[in-house]
């Protein structure tokens, strides 16, 4: 109902595309109606997290909104940039029910109706948390990680179909999230900070000392070079 879902839902009811939107807040979601057209869009009130709320929101779709052709797993929050010994447990038990259980649940009850028609498209979205480690990532990196496994997974279990798996990474991860308490729009800019100070840096760093290492041996096997050489000549001089 905002963010990246709302774009995506406005990009593809422009390509023509009928949607349905699911998020908890029902009135951002009746917001997005009244723009986008009630023959276009239909609100689902669904929370990812909750299994049960999912059940219950696809039992309730109109049977004229029951057939899925592409499902979009945009849900996903990070919570604190905390260390793994500081991090509240209740936070992390959070991102891996709404960013793993969530999105595995939801795939899971709508993956056997595409198989069915043999066509269909699942769009993962995912994060460079999931490949390059920074601090404070520990659990939301981790979740991120599993769902670029969970989609590559996914394509050998529906090779032979025509259904096409993708985990959506953008190269610049600025990424806006639905964030606990204080922590805002902010701390997602410092992730990227974070990642290009503490990661970065120290790569570089690596990257002159090994450039400093060969200077160092490119030198030292010239002056060799040239001992022997010397040591040659003296040697003729003298024989």
């Amino acid at each position: 109902s905002a963010g990246f879902g709302q774009a995506i839902c406005r990009r593809l009811v422009a390509e023509g595309h009928q949607v349905i939107g699911a998020a908890r807040r029902s009135e951002k979601l009746a917001q997005l109606q009244q723009e986008l057209g009630f023959a276009h869009f239909y609100p689902l009130q669904m929370d990812v997290s909750d299994v049960k709320s999912v059940d219950q929101a696809l039992e309730n779709l109109p049977e004229a909104w029951q057939k899925i052709d592409i499902l979009v797993n945009n849900a996903g929050l990070a919570l604190g940039l905390d260390k793994a010994y500081e991090a509240d447990m209740q936070d992390w038990l959070t991102m891996i029910q709404t960013n793993i259980i969530g999105l595995v649940y939801l795939t899971r009850q709508i993956l056997p109706q595409m198989v069915e028609r043999d066509s269909g498209l699942i769009i993962n979205l995912g994060s460079t948390a999931g490949t390059v480690p920074y601090p404070g990532a520990n659990v939301y990196g981790a979740s991120k990680a599993f769902v670029k496994q969970f989609s590559l997974n996914l394509r050998a279990d529906l090779a032979g179909h025509h259904i096409r798996v993708t985990n959506f990474v953008r190269e610049q991860n600025f990424q806006l999230f639905d964030l606990k308490g204080t922590i805002n729009e902010l701390e997602n800019c410092m992730r990227e900070l974070m990642l290009f100070s503490q990661l970065i840096l120290p790569i570089l760093l690596l990257g002159l000392l090994d450039s400093l290492f060969m200077s160092i041996s490119t030198g030292l096997k010239s002056c060799l070079f040239h001992k022997r050489l010397e040591r040659s000549l003296f040697f003729e001089k003298n024989r």
